[in-house]
């Protein structure tokens, strides 16, 4: 595609936002020559807005029920695919993304032009504004680590709804999330499909406290999130290889193999962030307590392998829970969940010749420990990693 034009739309999905969905096209339509707007099944859409938009130019596709944001863009996917599109911007019709910033995108779009339309640029919103919800703050961090721990790649800003998607590569793959979690679905797909990866900045403004119009359902959403979350991490588990949506030409630097020295250094260095090593000492405590003796190793290392967590410390806290501590205690209590009183007499008979049902107590009993035990060991290390990455550094002491 070198030297050639690219074909970049502008894709406004709206439900509801009458007051500032036209200001938002308008501007953007200011800016770029092809807008496209998705009326997600909205209700409050006077039929002179829709006058508004034909003079200006601007294309509509209507729902007729509401589909969720993501619905609306793998509409705008699929029209745009028919119309040979190479480039889609999405930018939220509440007027939270400014369309200044449209220029930015097109700027880097621009400059990646070898070969097929393959990079997913996303915006990071700059919260250093006023009004912005805690609750935006912590849910940006709480995905950007999901995400993370799915594909392995870091993100400023997971959540944000102002990108620029290549239509052919993304028109390729299934999603099934079309609401809330759509944002990082694609994001999480299109990292496990093979596509290039930019952030830039941009601005964002929230209104005050009370006036902004959110259709956001925190308990709803928020479980939704989790199943998706949960979906995308048992995939990542899977022992398959996600299907390639573009062709990856970059090669793997395999130099690190040939040094023990760097080696090692890489494994120490692998995913040091507090967060992701308390995941990794979570994960180590919890496999090390099921009953799956001399296969404990093998399997931490398949999952820090496929989640790409930090190896040494998730085999070094297995060390914590070997036998005969942790498994006699998860006998015990399952023991009691069984039998209800705990097993007091270690003989022949109870430990050989009635294994089987030591196994099962075994089980039982790590169904309880495992989670609790990984949740201690995921607060403490994650506390004592936050405590060593905060505290300030000495400074060298100079001789003479």
């Amino acid at each position: 595609m070198k030297n050639q034009a690219l074909n970049i739309w502008c894709v406004i999905p709206v439900y509801n936002n009458s007051k500032t969905v036209k200001t938002v096209a308008l501007a953007c339509r200011a800016i770029m020559e092809q807008v496209l707007l998705i009326d997600d099944g909205s209700t409050d859409l006077e039929p002179e807005f829709f006058t508004a938009l034909e003079q200006a130019d601007i294309r509509v596709i209507r729902h007729q029920r509401n589909q969720g944001k993501g619905g609306a863009i793998v509409t705008a996917i699929r029209y745009l695919a028919e119309r040979n599109a190479d480039y889609l911007i999405g930018i939220d019709a509440d007027g939270q993304h400014d369309p200044q910033d449209l220029p930015k995108f097109i700027e880097v779009l621009r400059q990646h032009t070898d070969g097929e339309p393959d990079l997913l640029v996303v915006g990071c919103r700059d919260f250093n504004t006023p009004n912005v919800p805690e609750s935006s703050r912590f849910g940006r961090k709480f995905s950007n680590f999901w995400v993370k721990l799915e594909t392995g790649v870091s993100f400023s800003d997971t959540q944000c709804g102002f990108r620029a998607y290549p239509v052919r590569a993304i028109s390729k793959l299934n999603f099934i999330c079309h609401g809330f979690g759509f944002d990082v679905e694609v994001l999480t797909r299109a990292i496990w499909g093979g596509l290039k990866l930019q952030e830039i900045p941009v601005k964002v403004t929230y209104a005050p406290r009370g006036e902004h119009l959110t259709h956001f359902r925190p308990f709803t959403d928020n479980f939704k999130m989790s199943m998706l979350h949960t979906h995308l991490v048992g995939l990542r588990l899977l022992p398959f290889k996600p299907r390639q949506i573009v062709k990856n030409t970059t090669s793997k630097d395999l130099s690190i193999f040939r040094s023990p020295r760097m080696f090692f250094k890489h494994l120490l260095q692998e995913n040091t962030t507090p967060p992701l090593l308390a995941t990794s000492a979570a994960v180590g405590t919890f496999l090390a307590i099921l009953p799956i003796p001399g296969f404990h190793m093998l399997l931490i290392l398949y999952v820090c392998l496929r989640m790409k967590l930090n190896k040494i410390m998730a085999l070094a806290i297995q060390n914590l829970f070997m036998p005969p501590f942790t498994p006699f205690l998860c006998i015990e209590l399952g023991y009691f969940l069984r039998h209800g009183q705990f097993l007091t007499e270690l003989s022949m008979q109870t430990v050989v010749y009635e294994m089987h049902h030591r196994l099962l107590e075994w089980l039982l009993g790590s169904l309880f420990i495992a989670p609790l035990f990984a949740a201690i060991a995921w607060l403490v290390v994650f506390g004592v990693a936050n405590h060593l990455q905060c505290s300030p550094k000495e400074e060298p002491i100079q001789n003479g």
